[in-house]
């Protein structure tokens, strides 16, 4: 590596992965799409994202980069956060590697760190992994630490480089906010790369922000660049009106030298791919999970049923509630036949800050006055978080009904849900929030059928549980009053 070459450049980063050995034995060379991506970092962007299909070296870049930051900023803080434990594990094995096989990585140096500690070892190797606490530590005072996102956790550090690995599989990005937020204090940046995620997540609702609040946008066939004078997106797609089909077209996408048009050929005919992968995770294009509950059709169904029906004043009501205090959301749906028979849906939710729980008296201020405005046949609540509330209220006459979460009372529930939105027999109003906890629930199957339950995104589906709870109501109703009904 010239020693004349300046760090945090293209030209300086390109000697420095000379030294690094892959899994293959070979020396990195830096390729033309990661460069690219490269020079935005160093060029000091404070938020940069790549968003490229899977097996492209993602793993690889984000290691690479944790290394050359930590070894090159005095002092580095560099958090890597990945939606998993196993994924964070997959990151620091990654950067091990490189240090494991790479001679001048972990060549024995002499430390200053160690002389102001008062150590008797002054001469340690230039990268001391420690797997157990998967973090990286350099001789000179830096440090990589790897762990499993977590919002709750991500107060302490100031990130000199934050790193957020696939964060398409994150809940929200309330970790990447908080780190972003905090990179200031250094100096620092935050860098997320990932493949695309489900539509009306917070992932994919960001990318939208992102790329419409681009000032320049440069696109050469199916690479697209956005810029704001703060985040950089580097994406890599199937362009819309492409042939996802095209083997070669989707090879375009996919910019790694090592992804080959027969090796995508053989990944599109296997029996094991299906069409949702292959969609999102090849051609990079966002798409719904395909274990989710109401099929692949479900989002047509769902926007298909929206309608800007009200609620009739005094008209016979069914409520549903589920409460999540902290982490989850909290929604109350109530439901309502409409004189074609069909059940018409609203919702009303409270969402969880960092710092804030919902306040479970604005729950109950809101189902006093649902009770107020509408004849309330019965409202179903999960106990969980709102035990209390609900006797609190069955005591100033609300009815109430406990449905505990149960596969003897969610089973059919779920699937009378099922039957009836399959069916075109509920609507609702346009509502974003609805229809992402619709859509976002996947089926947990049991020898009765089956319940709602979080997906792979881990986005939050309080909103179909109590919609699900609503709709059985309104399929049973019975007179409740006391003794407070608990099913």
């Amino acid at each position: 590596m010239p020693a004349t070459t300046r760090p945090f450049t293209l030209k300086h980063f390109r000697a420095w992965a000379l030294g690094l050995e892959l899994d293959t034995g070979a020396p990195w060379r830096v390729e033309p799409w990661q460069a690219s991506f490269l020079k935005d970092v160093f060029s000091g962007f404070p938020e940069v994202w790549l968003v490229v299909p899977e097996g492209n070296g993602k793993t690889t870049t984000l290691a690479g980069l944790s290394l050359y930051h930590t070894e090159f900023r005095p002092f580095a803080a560099v958090p890597v956060a990945a939606a998993s434990r196993e994924q964070a594990e997959i990151l620091y094995h990654q950067a091990e590697g490189f240090v494991i096989r790479s001679d001048r990585l972990h060549e024995t140096v002499h430390s200053d760190i160690q002389v102001a500690k008062g150590k008797r070892k002054t001469d340690v190797p230039r990268f001391t992994c420690l797997q157990g606490y998967r973090r990286i530590n350099h001789h000179a005072g830096g440090r990589i630490q790897i762990f499993a996102a977590d919002d709750r956790t991500g107060d302490g550090i100031i990130p000199t480089l934050g790193i957020i690995d696939e964060p398409h599989r994150l809940r929200d990005l309330s970790l990447y906010r908080t780190w972003a937020g905090k990179i200031a204090k250094r100096g620092g940046q935050i860098v997320a790369i990932s493949t695309r995620g489900e539509p009306g997540s917070d992932f994919e609702e960001t990318l939208t922000r992102i790329r419409e609040q681009a000032i320049t946008r440069q696109t050469r066939g199916s690479f697209t660049r956005y810029a704001t004078p703060r985040v950089v997106l580097h994406e890599w797609a199937v362009p819309e009106g492409a042939d996802v089909d095209d083997i070669r077209a989707v090879k375009r996408a996919n910019p790694f030298s090592g992804i080959t048009v027969p090796m995508l050929a053989e990944k599109h005919d296997s029996p094991t791919t299906t069409r949702h992968h292959w969609l999102r995770f090849v051609c990079n294009r966002p798409t719904e999970d395909d274990d989710a509950w109401l099929g692949p059709e479900g989002r047509r169904l769902w926007e298909d049923a929206e309608d800007a029906y009200q609620l009739a004043l005094g008209a016979p009501t069914w409520v549903g509630v589920d409460v999540g205090l902290k982490r989850d959301s909290s929604a109350v749906v109530a439901v309502q036949y409409r004189d074609d028979g069909r059940l018409h849906a609203e919702l009303r939710s409270w969402l969880p800050t960092v710092d804030e729980p919902v306040d479970v008296t604005d729950i109950m201020a809101h189902l006093r006055d649902l009770s107020r405005r509408y004849k309330v046949g019965a409202i179903s609540y999960d106990p969980r978080f709102f035990d209390v509330p609900a006797k609190m209220l069955y005591d100033e006459g609300l009815p109430l009904v406990e449905v505990p979460q149960s596969l003897e009372h969610m089973t059919p529930a779920c699937g009378h849900l099922y039957e009836l939105i399959r069916s075109g027999k509920v609507t609702h109003p346009r509502d974003h929030v609805f229809t992402i906890q619709v859509l976002s629930a996947v089926p947990r199957f049991n020898e009765r059928g089956f319940t709602l339950s979080k997906g792979k995104s881990r986005n939050r589906i309080d909103a179909a549980v109590a919609l699900a709870l609503a709709v059985d109501r309104a399929a049973h109703p019975k007179k409740v009053r006391a003794p407070l009904v608990i099913l």
